[in-house]
């Protein structure tokens, strides 16, 4: 009886295909952040979200000065005996942002508030729930511990200290240690260049579809603006172009300059205008669909005629069909279209690309692995579900994470884990993940999670 001679696809054994570990060292090895360069010194208030282009040191310490940490009464400790109690004058007050001017005399304290500078002579704050005061004098007993209550000048920060390495992308703790140092402005990287597109002559543009909406609906009555703004079911064998979307929303939280290149119909040559302008343009390409090996599959043809690959197939569900490499000099990821599958595979591979060509570099970089550079938490978790796959590969599900009554933290399928239920992952708080070698999660096992509302930018 004769065969059919079949092509590969994604019903084959998986050992064929590249591992997720391998692509991503590939992919560590492959980027080239060095060729992106460019510095802006922008207000501190806009750089929450940069990366640092050259190192802080301290020009000061913080505290500038010693100050108190509790309201009471600053003295030396040495006034004070090893038994009994010592009743000594009040000579002033220190407040924050007015400082007692005068030397502390021997024998003597001054009332101070916290924040306050410690005057030339006291040592210790000794709080006020812990004295007994009129307004001209203070008692204090023996269990008082010499240097309690003060912030020493430089403890936080002390001058000429490495405050940031360059390569640092700045939180908002940063932004806040940078302002008490007193710096107005500082050089970042300037932001990627992103350029993305969408393929598939099924897909309607939204943008376009609501204009068409408006214009239609303008002479009759106005929808309230609290209802949300639905413009009906598309064309037979059409779908409204969602990765695009989210594609665009992933971006606009990663601190990039974005350049939406629409829907590309399923041409060559649209196909190859596409890659051509994006190259022009960018640093880094992102294309949904039309990687697969069908005959519409474009971009997967267009990319082998004009890139540099680095990996096509990889053992992993969703996003077998993801590519990576460069074109000219922007480096290329080519997406799968499904959309939970554009998803997974943008957390895993292109959001940890973006922030190594953005100069991000992470502690200890020189020494890094790629597991390292993917920064992807994962965190044990007991499976309360029943999970299925396929050995071979490594697998991304989609789970809702909690902590139940004993405190240990437990994960639940969300359902099925079709590539195309993007209501799947708008379902989920976290990703499940399967190694290449387990074939069946039973409740009770333990699993790791990847937590959304850290992955996600």
């Amino acid at each position: 009886m004769s065969t059919i001679e079949q092509q590969p696809s994604c019903e084959d054994p998986f050992d064929h295909l590249m591992p997720v570990d391998e692509a991503r060292r590939r992919l560590l090895d492959k980027l080239r952040p060095e060729r992106i360069t460019g510095v802006d010194r922008v207000p501190l208030g806009e750089a929450a979200g940069r990366v640092l282009a050259s190192p802080v040191d301290a020009p000061f310490n913080v505290p500038i000065e010693a100050n108190a940490a509790m309201d009471g009464y600053a003295l030396a400790a040495s006034d004070i005996p090893d038994d009994g109690t010592a009743c000594l004058p009040v000579v002033g007050t220190s407040w924050a942002g007015r400082p007692h001017s005068q030397p502390l005399p021997a024998g003597s304290a001054v009332r101070i508030f916290t924040g306050a500078v410690m005057p030339d002579a006291a040592d210790t704050v000794v709080i006020q729930e812990h004295v007994q005061a009129d307004t001209q004098t203070v008692t204090i007993d023996h269990r008082v511990v010499p240097g309690r209550n003060v912030r020493a000048a430089g403890e936080d920060v002390a001058i000429g200290d490495r405050v940031f390495d360059a390569g640092r992308c700045l939180a908002a703790a940063d932004i806040g240690v940078l302002a008490s140092l007193g710096f107005a402005a500082v050089p970042v990287r300037r932001r990627l260049r992103v350029a993305w597109f969408t393929t598939g002559d099924e897909l309607v543009s939204l943008d376009q579809a609501a204009q068409a909406f408006a214009e239609q609906a303008a002479s009759a009555r106005a929808m309230p603006v609290d209802e949300p703004l639905s413009i009906g079911v598309p064309g037979s064998g059409l779908l409204y172009d969602s990765n695009r979307h989210t594609l665009g929303a992933l971006l606009g939280a990663c601190n990039v300059e974005c350049i939406d290149l629409g829907v590309v119909a399923d041409t060559l040559e649209a196909t190859r205008g596409a890659f051509e302008d994006a190259a022009a343009r960018a640093d880094l390409i992102i294309s949904s669909g039309g990687v697969s090996t069908g005959d519409a599959d474009f971009v997967r043809q267009v990319f082998h005629e004009l890139g540099d690959v680095a990996f096509w197939r990889l053992a992993m569900r969703p996003g077998r069909p993801l590519a990576f490499g460069y074109v000219g000099e922007a480096a290329f990821f080519g997406l799968p279209g499904n959309p939970v599958a554009v998803m997974v595979t943008f957390l895993q591979f292109v959001l940890p690309a973006l922030r190594r060509l953005s100069g991000e570099r992470l502690p200890g970089d020189a020494g890094s692995t790629s597991k390292d550079f993917m920064r992807t938490l994962e965190i044990p978790a007991i499976s309360v579900s029943k999970l299925r796959k396929s050995p071979g590969r490594t697998e991304f599900q989609r789970g809702v994470m909690s902590v139940d009554d004993s405190g240990r933290v437990v994960v639940a399928s969300t359902g099925m884990q079709g590539a195309g239920r993007l209501s799947s992952m708008a379902a989920a708080n976290c990703l499940i993940v399967i190694a290449a070698d387990v074939e069946t999660v039973q409740p009770g096992d333990t699993v790791h999670v990847q937590p959304l509302h850290g992955l996600l930018p």
